[in-house]
C-alpha cells in the first residue's frame, strides 16, 4: 500500500489486518457503540460510524489511525471513508491534540461582547490557535508561547481554537470547553481559568452565569414556553401535570389521516425557515411506500439563533410528544433526533427524557396500548453548519460526509436511508402537541392569513435582556425589541437589526414596525428565517459584521459544488475591499456582488450558497448611513 500518510497520523498506512489495536479505552468507548450487536451483525451499519467516531473522540481526545483501522474491520468500511468523515467535522480530530480544547466562539453576537480580547487572552497564555498542523506534525512538536517546545511524544495541556456560533448568544461571550460550555466570559475570568488549567489544577467555581430571559405576549401565548422554567426538564410527571402527552392521546384515538388533518387544519408551517406547511409534508410521505421515518432537526446552528436550544433543555419532552406525533401519522416506526454537536447539555437532557419516556411506554412496542409501536434514536452532530440541510443532515446520520444531495427526489420520496422521511425543526415539533390538544382551529385563529400560530423569536446583541420570546404572528418586530428584549440598553439607539441569522437581513430602524410575518417581511424584502434577531446599536462597525458574515459562509461551506466553494471566497473578498474603503462601494463592486449573489443562487446546491449573498446584499442599503 502507499507510504503516504493520512494528514495528521503521521504514520505508513498497512492492510487492516496488521494494524495495531486500539487501546483500551478506546476499545471500551467503541464497545459501548456496538452493543449487543454481534460481529457479522456489525457489517454494513455505516449509520453507526459517526457514533463511533464520537466515542473515540470522546475517550482519548483525537481520532488514532488504530482506532480508525478498528472501526473499518467492524463495519466493513475502506479506511478512505472512516478518514473522509471524521476530517469533514470540526469537533473532531485525526491528528494528536490536547484532551482539553477551548473553542472560543468569535461569530457576530460574541464579537459584540468582546470575543477578539478573549483571543488575545488566549494568545497571550497558549500561542496560536490549533489548526490542522503541516504535514506530518503533530501538535506536541509545536512551540509553546514561551520559545520552548513540549517534550517529545507529549501534548500542551490546553489548546484552543476559534468557533463559529455556539448558540449561547444570549449568555455569551462564550466557549466551548469538552462537554461544558464557558459562558458570560470576560478577560478576567477566562485568563484566570486557562492560568489554572496549565497548572493542572481546575480552576475557580463557575460564576454566576448570564440569564436567558423568557418572555411572551400577546393572544395564545404562552404556548411553546408554558413549561419553561417551571418543570424539571426530564420529569415525566411534571410534563403531564402541565398537559403533557394529551396531544398524543387525541392523535391515537382519531387516528393517523384524522392526525394529519388536525395539522393540515391548523396552519402549521414549519419554523426552520422554509415555511413548508407541515401537515402537507405529512401527506406526502404518507403516501408513499413503507418503511418511512421521521426525523427532528436539531442542528440549530444559524449564529444568533438558539430557541431550539432553550426547548431541548427545558422542555425535551414537546419535542419528543411532538416527533411521536409526526411517526403515528405518517406510518414510521422509527424516528431520529439530530442534536447539533456544539450543544452538550440539550443532547444529555433530550437523551435522559427519551429513557423515561421508554420506560413509562411512550416510546417502544404497543404505546399507551395501541397497535402503534415507534421507538427514537439520538444523533450528535460533530460540528458543520451545512448539516442543518436536511439532506445533509440524513448523509450525516447515514455515516457520510454531511454533503447535501440534489434535489428532486424531496426527502418525503426518497430521505433517510433512502426511504420516505417527514423532516421537521424542533419548534415545529413542540408546536404539535397544543394543536392536537386544542385543535387545529383553534391554533389557526392565531397568527396572520398565511402565518398561523405563535412563534419564538431568539433576540441577542444590543438589547437590555436578550432571550427567547414567544409572540402571535403579526407582532411588530419594535415590540419584540424594545418592549419585550429593553431595547439598546442606556439610551442608545437601533442602528440595524439582522433579521433570521446570518442568511437573513438587515433591517434599517424604519422597518422594525413590519409585523413578524413571513409574507410582511418577504414585502420588504426580508426573512424571518430562523427566527433570530440581532440587534446593532448606533456604535456598532456594521462592516465588521459583514465580514464576519461573509468569512462565516466561506468557512462553512463543504466545498461540493464549485457556485458555493468559489462564490463564498470571492464573496469575502469582495466584501474585505468594501470595508477596506469605508463601506464605499463603486458601482462595479456593487455589480460584482449582485452578479455573484445571483450566480450562488441559482447554481448552488443547497440554501447555505443560495442564501449566503442575502445579509450582504442587504447591507448595501446602508452606503452612507454608516459612520
Amino acid at each position: 500500500m502507499s507510504a503516504i500518510p493520512f494528514r495528521g497520523w503521521g504514520v505508513e498506512l498497512q492492510r487492516l489486518e496488521h494494524v495495531p489495536p486500539p487501546t483500551p479505552e478506546e476499545q471500551q468507548a467503541l464497545g459501548r457503540v456496538w452493543g449487543h450487536l454481534r460481529p457479522e451483525e456489525r457489517v454494513g451499519r455505516r449509520d453507526l460510524l459517526l457514533p463511533a467516531l464520537w466515542a473515540v473522540q470522546e475517550a482519548r481526545g483525537w481520532i488514532s489511525y488504530p482506532a480508525a483501522a478498528a472501526i473499518c474491520r467492524e463495519l466493513g468500511l475502506p479506511l478512505a471513508d472512516v478518514y473522509g468523515v471524521a476530517s469533514f467535522y470540526a469537533l473532531l480530530a485525526t491528528e494528536p491534540r490536547p484532551r482539553r480544547m477551548i473553542h472560543l466562539c468569535d461569530d457576530i453576537v460574541c464579537m459584540l461582547r468582546g470575543a477578539e480580547a478573549l483571543a488575545q487572552i488566549l494568545h497571550r497564555h497558549l500561542g496560536d490557535p490549533l489548526e490542522v498542523p503541516a504535514h506530518g506534525e503533530t501538535y506536541g512538536q509545536r512551540s509553546l508561547p514561551d520559545g520552548t517546545k513540549s517534550p517529545e511524544g507529549s501534548l500542551p495541556r490546553v489548546g484552543w481554537s476559534r468557533s463559529p456560533c455556539l448558540g449561547q448568544c444570549e449568555r455569551g461571550a462564550a466557549a466551548l470547553v469538552g462537554e461544558s460550555m464557558l459562558l458570560g466570559l470576560t478577560p478576567e475570568s477566562l485568563g484566570e481559568r486557562v492560568r489554572a488549567w496549565l497548572r493542572g489544577e481546575e480552576g475557580p467555581a463557575e460564576a454566576t452565569l448570564p440569564p436567558t430571559h423568557l418572555g411572551w405576549k400577546g393572544e395564545g401565548t404562552p404556548l411553546l414556553l408554558a413549561r419553561c422554567g417551571r418543570i424539571s426538564p426530564t420529569s415525566l410527571e411534571d410534563y403531564r401535570a402541565l398537559g403533557g402527552y394529551q396531544g398524543l392521546q387525541r392523535a391515537l384515538a382519531i387516528g393517523p389521516e384524522a392526525t394529519i388533518q388536525e395539522v393540515e387544519r391548523s396552519g402549521l408551517i414549519g419554523r426552520g425557515g422554509a415555511a413548508f406547511p407541515t401537515g402537507r409534508k405529512w401527506a406526502l410521505a404518507a403516501r408513499e411506500a413503507p418503511p418511512r421515518y421521521v426525523v427532528c432537526n436539531a442542528d440549530e446552528s444559524e449564529p444568533g439563533t438558539f430557541k431550539d436550544r432553550v426547548l431541548l433543555e427545558k422542555d425535551p419532552f414537546s419535542v419528543i410528544e411532538g416527533l411521536t406525533i409526526a411517526g403515528y401519522a405518517v406510518g414510521a416506526e422509527r424516528g431520529y433526533i439530530y442534536v447539533r454537536g456544539e450543544y452538550p447539555e440539550a443532547y444529555r437532557t433530550v437523551v435522559q427524557a427519551l429513557e423515561a419516556a421508554r420506560a413509562a411506554g411512550y416510546l417502544g412496542s404497543r404505546i399507551l396500548g395501541t397497535h402503534f409501536s415507534f421507538d427514537i434514536e439520538v444523533r450528535r452532530g460533530a460540528g458543520a453548519y451545512v448539516c442543518g440541510e436536511e439532506t445533509a443532515l440524513f448523509n450525516s446520520i447515514e455515516g457520510f460526509r454531511g454533503e447535501p444531495r440534489n434535489r428532486p427526489p424531496f426527502p418525503t420520496q426518497v430521505g433517510l436511508f433512502r426511504r420516505p422521511t417527514a423532516i421537521n425543526n424542533v419548534e415545529t415539533l413542540a408546536c404539535v402537541p397544543p394543536v392536537l390538544a386544542r385543535g387545529g382551529e383553534w391554533y389557526a385563529h392565531l397568527g396572520t392569513e398565511r402565518s398561523k400560530g405563535t412563534k419564538l423569536v431568539c433576540v441577542s446583541g444590543h438589547v437590555a435582556r436578550p432571550g427567547v420570546y414567544e409572540v402571535p404572528f403579526g407582532v411588530p418586530v419594535r415590540t419584540v425589541v424594545e418592549d419585550l428584549a429593553g431595547g439598546v440598553p442606556a439610551g442608545g439607539r437601533v442602528q440595524a437589526v439582522l433579521c433570521g441569522g446570518a442568511a437573513g437581513t438587515f433591517l434599517l430602524p424604519e422597518e422594525l414596525d413590519t409585523p413578524l410575518a413571513v409574507e410582511a417581511l418577504q414585502a420588504v424584502g426580508a426573512a424571518l428565517g430562523s427566527g433570530a434577531l440581532v440587534v446593532f446599536d448606533e456604535r456598532t462597525d456594521l462592516w465588521a459584521v459583514v465580514e464576519r458574515i461573509a468569512r462565516f459562509f466561506r468557512d462553512e461551506s463543504c466545498g461540493q459544488c464549485v457556485p458555493c466553494r468559489v462564490g463564498t471566497q470571492r464573496q469575502l473578498e469582495l466584501v474585505e475591499e468594501l470595508r477596506r474603503g469605508g463601506g464605499r462601494a463603486d458601482p462595479h463592486l456593487r455589480g460584482l456582488l449582485e452578479e455573484l449573489a445571483q450566480v450562488m443562487r441559482d447554481a448552488s446546491i443547497c440554501g447555505l450558497g443560495q442564501l449566503a449573498a442575502n445579509a450582504v446584499l442587504s447591507s448595501l442599503r446602508f452606503l452612507g448611513r454608516m459612520p
